[in-house]
């Protein structure tokens, strides 16, 4: 785990405060239960889009509403 301090100039105390808290949530994380579930199909954006969009052309304007 790589962390840069991009602006400001803190203490030693200050960077092992805030490094103990990013340790700490991803140690969180990581032990969370469900958290490399997969998602169900309510949540898959592929079931919007069941068809494709029309190709770009003179008459693709009027094909942007109504499929067909």
């Amino acid at each position: 785990m790589n962390i840069k301090v991009v602006r400001g100039n803190p203490t030693p105390e200050e960077l092992a405060a805030a490094l103990a808290v990013v340790r700490a949530r991803a140690a969180a994380a990581a032990t969370m239960p469900g958290a490399e579930e997969p998602r169900d199909g309510w949540s898959d954006p592929s079931r919007i889009a069941t068809h494709r969009l029309p190709q770009p052309g003179p008459t693709a304007w009027t094909r942007t509403y109504w499929p067909g």
